[in-house]
C-alpha cells in the first residue's frame, strides 16, 4: 500500500459505505474519479495485506464485494455458507472452476477452505528444464498428441490450483504443522501445497473463455447463493438496480471491468495480466542474491534468446530457421535453490514476477520483440499453459510484428498441425517496397485496389465446434456487399454442399448504431473460389475501410456471427474519427482520397489529393500504417502516361507542399542489382529517394473522461444505498433497522426476509453531499 493511505482512507467493511457503487456497474468510463481513487486505495490495502500479491480481479472483486477486511480476518465475517463451496480433491476429475472460486479441499477430516488465487494448465508431458515441445503451447482441451484431435464429449485439462489457506482468518485455518504433513504425504495437498485436477468442460468454446467471463458465470451458478446474499456489504441486485439475470450479468461485468482498471492504474502495482502484484514485492525480489533474484530474471531473458540460435550452419554458410518454446514455470522448478519460493502462493508470487521481468526485457531491449544484433524475435505464445510459454525464432524477421510481442499469438499447437500437413505460416518481409507495376491504359489512382494479403491476420481460435478468426474490412467488401471467408474455413463448409444457399448472419457492432435489419440477416453463401465468400451483406453506414471484424462459425452450422470490438480511447487519423479496433495497414490503403463506398476513384482529384492517393496506394505499407514509395516511381503512379513538363512542375510543387504540411516526409532507401528497392537502405547498394504517408493519428478520450475516470464536480448529491454496518461492543440495533433491513432482503429476492445478524445494525439508503 503507498505510504499516502492512511488507515482512515481504506474501507472497512461494514464500518463504512460500500466500496462498490451503482456507477461501478456501468464499468471503468462511467466511473467518477473520486469512487474510484477510494476503491483503488483498498485495493492497494488488499495487495499489501496479502503478502504483495498477487491479486487476480476476480479475487480483488471478491474483497470489494465480500468484504475482505484488512489486517483483519480476511473473509472471516463474511455472508457464506462455506458447506456449499465447491469441493476439491487432489487428482480428482472436477468441474472446472476460474481464479476467484471459494473453494473446500477435502482432506478426509478438517476441510481445507481457501480462495483459488491463481491456476495455469500443466500437461503431465511437460518436465522440468524450461524447454517444451512446440504442440503443448497453445493447445486445445481435447489435443492429447502431436497433431492429434481426440474427439470426445468429456472435455479435461490437466489444472494445476494455487489455493490461498490464509484468506477465512485463524478459526478455518490448519495449524503449519499439520499443512506440512499434507504437503509431504502428497494426498490432500502436493509437495507444493498445490492441488492438481482434471477441470471438466462443457464445451471447446468454454476453455476459451476469457477470465471475466468465466468467473462471471461462476457467480450466477455455483457461487449464486452467496452472491445475492443480502449479509454481502452492497448487493449486485441493489447495485444494478434489477434482480433480472440479464441486469445481474451486466452489472456483475461491468464492476469487474472497474476492479481491474483501479488494479492496473494504481502507481503501487504492476499488473500481469489479470494479477497485480505490489511494486515494493517486486522489488524486494530483484535486491536479494538468491534463488530468483536479479542474476535469474537475468539468466532467464538471456536463455530465451539463446535458445533460438541455431548451433551449427548449412551448406553455403547459411544458417537454419529455428524455433524454441520455452515455459515458465518448468524453468522456475529446474533453479537450484529455488524450492521454497514455489511453495503456496509464493509460485505464483514467482511466476507472475518472471513473466514480468521478460515484459520489460521485450520493451527496453528489442525492437518490438525483435532482439538487435542476434535477429532472434521473442513473443509471448501461450498466457496460460506452464505458467506462460515464451517463443523464440530465428530469424526473426521472418515474422509478422502481429499485435505486439506481449499479446499471445498462440502458434505453436497451430504450427505444429500446419508443419503435419505440409503447410508454412511464415509472414513475408514487412520492409521490402514492392516495385511499382507499371502504368495502365487508366491512371493507377483511380483504379480498385484488389483484395491483396495486407493487414495482420490472427487466428482467433481453432476447436472441433467452432473456428473463430478476424479480418478487416476491405473497401472492395463494402462496395460489393460481400466478406471472403476464412480458407480454414472452407473444408468444413464443403461438408454441407457445394454452390450457393442462404444463411443467417448475426451482425453486433457494440458502441455503435445498427438497424433492426442489420441485426439478423439471410446472406447468401458462395463457395466457389479458393475461400469461398458470405454475399449480400447489408454492411451497417459507419463501418470503414480497415475496422476489425471478428466471425465465429460454429462447424456444420448455416450461421455466421460477425462483431467488432471497441477501442477504449477512440483516435482521430487524418480528420477521420475511429471508435472500434482497425487494421492500420488497411485504413491507409482503403481510405485514400477518391475512396469512399460509392465510388473509388481518382477522377476530379487536384494534384495534391493525386499524390497522396498513389503513396497510399502504391507505397509499401509497415504494420502501423506508414507507407513507403520509391520516389522515382511516383509521376507513373498519378498520371496515366509520362507527364507533361507542366504536369511535372505541379506534381513537385504539390509534393513540396504536402511535406511542407507534414502530409508527406522524406526517406532514403536503396535499390540492389536485381533493380528491387529496399528501406531500410542496405549496405553495398545505392542510394534512392523515397517518400512516405505517416497517419496523423490524435487519441480523443471520450467525453468527460480522464486517467481516473469521469470527472466530476464537487458539491453534488451522492446517493448511497442500504448497507449493513458493525455496532460496537454491547450496541444493539433498534425494532425499526430490524424492520428496514427485513424490507431490503425481500428487495433483493430474500421473500422470507432475514433477521440482522448479531452485532449489525442496517443502515437505510441515504444522500450526502460529497
Amino acid at each position: 500500500m503507498t505510504t499516502s493511505n492512511t488507515d482512515a482512507d481504506i474501507w472497512r467493511p461494514y464500518e463504512h459505505e460500500p466500496v462498490l457503487t451503482p456507477a461501478m456497474t456501468g464499468g471503468h468510463r462511467d466511473t467518477p474519479s473520486e469512487e474510484m481513487d477510494r476503491l483503488r486505495k483498498y485495493l492497494e490495502a488488499v495487495v499489501d495485506d496479502r503478502r504483495g500479491g498477487p491479486v487476480h480481479t476476480a479475487v480483488a472483486f471478491n474483497a470489494a464485494y465480500f468484504g475482505y477486511e484488512v489486517d483483519g480476518d480476511g473473509y472471516g465475517n463474511g455472508a457464506f455458507d462455506i458447506d456449499t463451496f465447491p469441493r476439491l480433491t487432489l487428482g480428482d476429475e472436477t468441474p472446472a472452476l476460474p481464479v476467484g472460486t471459494l473453494a473446500r479441499i477435502e482432506t478426509g477430516s478438517d476441510p481445507l477452505y481457501a480462495e483459488i488465487v491463481y491456476k495455469e494448465g500443466c500437461r503431465p508431458c511437460v518436465s522440468d528444464g524450461g524447454d517444451i515441445p512446440a504442440w503443448t503451447s497453445a493447445v486445445p482441451a481435447e489435443a492429447e498428441d502431436p497433431g492429434e484431435h481426440h474427439h470426445t464429449t468429456r472435455l479435461l485439462r490437466r489444472e494445476l490450483l494455487v489455493p490461498d489457506l490464509t484468506v477465512f482468518g485463524p478459526g478455518l485455518q490448519l495449524s503449519d504443522a499439520k499443512l506440512k504433513r499434507f504437503r509431504a504425504r502428497q494426498k490432500w495437498l502436493n509437495k507444493d501445497g498445490h492441488v492438481v485436477v482434471d477441470a471438466r468442460y462443457s464445451s471447446a468454446p468454454e476453455t476459451a473463455l476469457d477470465d471475466t467471463t468465466a468467473f462471471v458465470r461462476h457467480l450466477l451458478t455455483r457461487q449464486r447463493e452467496s452472491v445475492l446474499s443480502p449479509l454481502v456489504p452492497v448487493s449486485v441486485a441493489q447495485l444494478a438496480g434489477s434482480g433480472s439475470e440479464e441486469r445481474l450479468e451486466r452489472a456483475l461485468t461491468g464492476l469487474l471491468d472497474t476492479v481491474a482498471y483501479a488494479l492496473r492504474t494504481s502507481d503501487a502495482l504492476r499488473s500481469w495480466g489479470h494479477y497485480a502484484l505490489a511494486r515494493t514485492r517486486i522489488g524486494a525480489g530483484l535486491c536479494h542474491d538468491g534463488p530468483l533474484g536479479e542474476a535469474d530474471l537475468y539468466a532467464l531473458t538471456g536463455s530465451l534468446e539463446r535458445s533460438a540460435i541455431p548451433s551449427a550452419r548449412r551448406r553455403h554458410g547459411l544458417r537454419g530457421p529455428r524455433t524454441a518454446y520455452t515455459a515458465i514455470g518448468p524453468w522456475l522448478r529446474a533453479l537450484n535453490g529455488a524450492e521454497p519460493l514455489l511453495a503456496g502462493v509464493e509460485y505464483a508470487v514467482s511466476a507472475c514476477r518472471a513473466n514480468l521481468a521478460v515484459a520489460d526485457f521485450l520493451r527496453g531491449d528489442t525492437d518490438n520483440g525483435l532482439r538487435p544484433g542476434s535477429g532472434v524475435r521473442i513473443t509471448l505464445d501461450d498466457a496460460f499453459e506452464c505458467g506462460g510459454i515464451w517463443k523464440s525464432h530465428h530469424p526473426g524477421s521472418d515474422e509478422a510484428d502481429g499485435s505486439g510481442p506481449l499479446v499471445p499469438v498462440e502458434r505453436g499447437w497451430l504450427d505444429t498441425m500446419n508443419t503435419a500437413a505440409g503447410t508454412t505460416t511464415d509472414a513475408p518481409d514487412r520492409t521490402e517496397i514492392p516495385e511499382p507495376e507499371p502504368a495502365p491504359e487508366a491512371p493507377i489512382a483511380s483504379q480498385v485496389v484488389p483484395d491483396e494479403p495486407i493487414g495482420v491476420p490472427s487466428y482467433l481460435r481453432i476447436t472441433d465446434s467452432e473456428i473463430c478468426w478476424q479480418v478487416p474490412l476491405r473497401l472492395t467488401h463494402l462496395m460489393e456487399d460481400r466478406l471472403p471467408l476464412n480458407p480454414r474455413v472452407l473444408y468444413g463448409l464443403q461438408r454441407i454442399g457445394a454452390g450457393t444457399r442462404p444463411v443467417r448472419l448475426e451482425l453486433s457492432h457494440p458502441g455503435g448504431t445498427l438497424e433492426a435489419s442489420e441485426e439478423v440477416q439471410e446472406v447468401t453463401l458462395d463457395l466457389a473460389g479458393e475461400t469461398g465468400q458470405l454475399r449480400g451483406i447489408e454492411w451497417p453506414i459507419d463501418f470503414f475501410p480497415g475496422l476489425r471484424i471478428y466471425v465465429q462459425w460454429p462447424r456444420g452450422g448455416t450461421a455466421f456471427r460477425l462483431s467488432t470490438a471497441e477501442l477504449e480511447d477512440p483516435v482521430e487519423i487524418d480528420g477521420q474519427l475511429i471508435s472500434h479496433q482497425y487494421d492500420p495497414q488497411v485504413l491507409t490503403r482503403d481510405s485514400a482520397p477518391g475512396s469512399g463506398r460509392d465510388s473509388d476513384s481518382g477522377t476530379g482529384l487536384g494534384t495534391r489529393s493525386l499524390v497522396l492517393r498513389a503513396v497510399r496506394r502504391l507505397g509499401r505499407l509497415t504494420p502501423d500504417g506508414h507507407a513507403l514509395l520509391d520516389r522515382s516511381a511516383l509521376p507513373a503512379g498519378v498520371y496515366a502516361s509520362a507527364p507533361a513538363p507542366q504536369q511535372v512542375t505541379e506534381l513537385e510543387a504539390a509534393v513540396a507542399e504536402l511535406v511542407d504540411q507534414r502530409r508527406l516526409y522524406e526517406g532514403v532507401g536503396s535499390r540492389g542489382a536485381d533493380g528491387q528497392p529496399h528501406h531500410p537502405a542496405r549496405q553495398d547498394e545505392t542510394s534512392i529517394p523515397l517518400i512516405g504517408y505517416a497517419p496523423d493519428l490524435v487519441v480523443r478520450p471520450r467525453p468527460g473522461t480522464g486517467r481516473n475516470g469521469p470527472v466530476q464536480t464537487t458539491g453534488a448529491e451522492h446517493f448511497v444505498h442500504g448497507f449493513l454496518r458493525r455496532l460496537p461492543a454491547g450496541w444493539t440495533p433498534t425494532d425499526a433497522q430490524r424492520a428496514a433491513y427485513r424490507e431490503h432482503c425481500r428487495r433483493v429476492g430474500k421473500a422470507d426476509g432475514w433477521e440482522l445478524p448479531r452485532g449489525y445494525t442496517f443502515v437505510t439508503a441515504h444522500s450526502r453531499r460529497r
